[in-house]
């Protein structure tokens, strides 16, 4: 190989890290923008079916307009079921104010007995720390106004992605003259399969957490460990979310403190088999993506958008193969980020090419 060649191969190298840089640094810039924006599409295909039935029947806009109110009333019944379980759970736990009155006596106690700190002291420092939770407040209740304004868009996003559709197809087919959009059809099925995997995550999460609730002795653990495995969707922090309501039922409830600390010993096990095979197993595979892809994607994903990132980076990442499969001078990293055994054929083919064409003349 000449240095022509060389330096040919370098500077398209460089070209393709200045366009992901560039990526990247879009997505963090306009977060807030694009963010809603991919949930909508991710949604948009999902329901595109049901509007499509009801289309059938109906005019478009009432159609889309149907759709969108079905969905709402299933969220809506979702969450008085949820809202129900948590009044009927606190029901019945008589004297449940009065157990966490003496829950709170004695962890004081045990500190003034174990760590020699009075009283006051403990007083002062709940103070402090009070004080110190009100910035970190201000931050939630901005999180939860953006999170409200979110919920705003998504749902219109979806109405307009969907009035709008046979509007992108022509964008498309007028951006690629004689192009079949084959991969169209894929990227439906990737991301349906990655919906029907992530549903199979959370029945699996819930499965383990209710068994490992059930063996502890823990009231109520069906419902706590389905409410934990349906927290599984949010990355890291959903888990956290639900293992700290058994938690509190168990030292309340129960005598023994190690009761608390199995609850959180079965969540922590769960966190680990989810997050390091379950999901990459599952989801990777609906999508035929391989695990170590899937690891990074979701490594990746969090580092960009934070949660909202986790739970995009896997589809992302799915759509993205699908595309670059379509590229002949991309299809090697098609191939990397696959699951399923390669072509020989195209091996061969992808060997003796001479190597990508630059971005730019």
């Amino acid at each position: 190989m000449n240095m022509e060649q060389e330096t040919f191969k370098l500077k398209v190298v460089y070209q393709y890290l200045m366009v992901l840089a560039l990526s990247i640094a879009f997505l963090v810039l306009t977060k807030d923008i694009v963010m809603p924006m991919a949930f909508a599409a991710l949604f948009s295909v999902v329901l595109l079916p049901m509007v499509k039935f009801f289309g059938k029947k109906m005019g478009e806009i009432t159609a889309i307009s149907h759709t969108l109110v079905c969905v709402l009333v299933v969220m809506l019944l979702m969450s008085w079921f949820v809202v129900s379980q948590l009044a009927n759970l606190a029901a019945s736990l008589p004297g449940l104010e009065q157990r966490f009155l003496n829950l709170i006596n004695d962890i004081s106690k045990s500190m003034s007995d174990q760590f020699d700190v009075s009283t006051v002291e403990q007083v002062q420092y709940l103070k402090d720390g009070l004080k110190n939770m009100s910035s970190y407040l201000g931050k939630i209740l901005l999180s939860t106004s953006y999170l409200a304004y979110f919920f705003v868009q998504v749902p219109i996003y979806i109405f307009l992605f969907l009035l709008y559709r046979n509007r992108f197809k022509d964008f498309f087919l007028a951006l690629m003259p004689g192009s079949a959009m084959q991969w169209k059809e894929e990227i439906q099925s990737i991301i349906k399969a990655y919906l029907s995997g992530l549903t199979l995550v959370v029945l699996i999460a819930g499965i383990l957490n209710s068994v490992g609730l059930l063996i502890i002795g823990i009231d109520h653990a069906i419902f706590f460990g389905f409410l934990s495995g349906a927290l599984t969707m949010i990355p890291y922090v959903g888990i956290a979310l639900g293992a700290a309501l058994p938690t509190l039922v168990a030292l309340i409830t129960k005598d023994s403190v190690w009761y608390a600390v199995g609850v959180i010993a079965v969540h922590a096990v769960v966190q680990f088999l989810e997050g390091n095979f379950i999901t990459p197993k599952i989801t990777g595979s609906k999508i035929s993506v391989n695990a170590l892809a899937a690891i990074v994607a979701l490594l990746v994903g969090g580092k960009i958008w934070g949660i909202a990132g986790m739970i995009l980076a896997v589809p992302a990442v799915g759509i993205m193969k699908i595309l670059l499969g379509y590229s002949p001078r991309l299809k090697a990293f098609a191939i990397l980020l696959g699951d399923g055994p390669t072509n020989p054929a195209e091996d061969e083919q992808i060997k003796n090419t001479d190597g990508p064409e630059p971005l730019t003349g």
